[in-house]
């Protein structure tokens, strides 16, 4: 499996942080309707452990699995879990992709925030399964959708800036239709000092794009369905069984 944070792994931390502001809150809402006692909490794709940590302040009895397959995110990860004392007795760290991870056979709660695009479209469906196979009764899962919904250009903006010390990092991000179901988002992060760029880092990667509408008729035959959250312009969701 290719890293695709391997370059930038260690701006991620730093310039996620306006995301997990706006986030934080509807996320610990719908993980609070959750019964920890029915199984699990797993965070896919959990990077450095900003969601791991709202989950796990949200649920403080929960047991939580933590996937993440990037060796440079999970360092960051296991660090902030290993930081607590609370966190190394109920926080799992897992390296494999969430669909190669060994999970219990029950699950109470799975949280895959801006995540979802890097799932091909036969692995989204071996999502929907693995939830109605292994969702508790009454759990459920949440994830968010990212526009553009469509294959469109994006111009390059200033997706992120945050000074730390001397240094201000920043991250931009552009983005061109790869497909009728995908982008390529082209990203450049930059680390400056008095205003003067002292280290530059490119990536690209593969986006696979679902809108709401698509992804309803995706879980519908794996008997799971949608529900948006409030406030409707962060695009979350909770995913429950159809007779729930």
């Amino acid at each position: 499996m290719i890293d695709q944070y391997a370059e930038s792994a260690e701006f991620i931390d730093i310039l996620i942080g306006p995301f997990w502001s706006a986030l934080g809150p509807a996320l610990t809402a719908a993980a609070r309707m959750t019964d920890p006692t029915s199984g699990p909490v797993v965070d896919v794709g959990a990077g450095s452990g900003s969601g791991t940590l709202v989950l796990a302040d949200a649920l403080p009895d929960a047991e939580i699995f933590a996937v993440e397959p990037s060796a440079g995110l999970r360092s960051a990860l296991l660090a902030r879990v290993n930081a607590h004392d609370s966190l190394r007795e109920r926080v799992t760290v897992l390296p494999e992709g969430f669909l190669d991870a060994d999970l219990p056979g029950q699950l109470s709660l799975v949280v895959a925030m801006n995540v979802i695009g890097h799932f091909s479209p036969p692995e989204r469906l071996e999502i929907w399964r693995l939830l109605a196979e292994r969702l508790a009764p009454d759990g459920r899962a949440v994830l968010n959708l990212q526009p553009p919904a469509e294959p469109v250009e994006v111009p390059e903006a200033v997706a992120a800036s945050e000074r730390v010390g001397r240094r201000r990092y920043e991250c931009r991000a552009r983005a061109e239709p790869a497909g009728e179901e995908m982008l390529t988002w082209h990203m450049t992060y930059r680390s400056y000092q008095n205003e003067q760029i002292v280290d530059e880092r490119k990536l690209s990667y593969a986006w696979h794009l679902v809108s709401e509408p698509q992804l309803r008729d995706e879980l519908a035959p794996a008997g799971l369905r949608l529900h948006r959250l409030d406030p409707a312009e962060l695009g979350m969701f909770t995913i429950g069984r159809t007779q729930a």
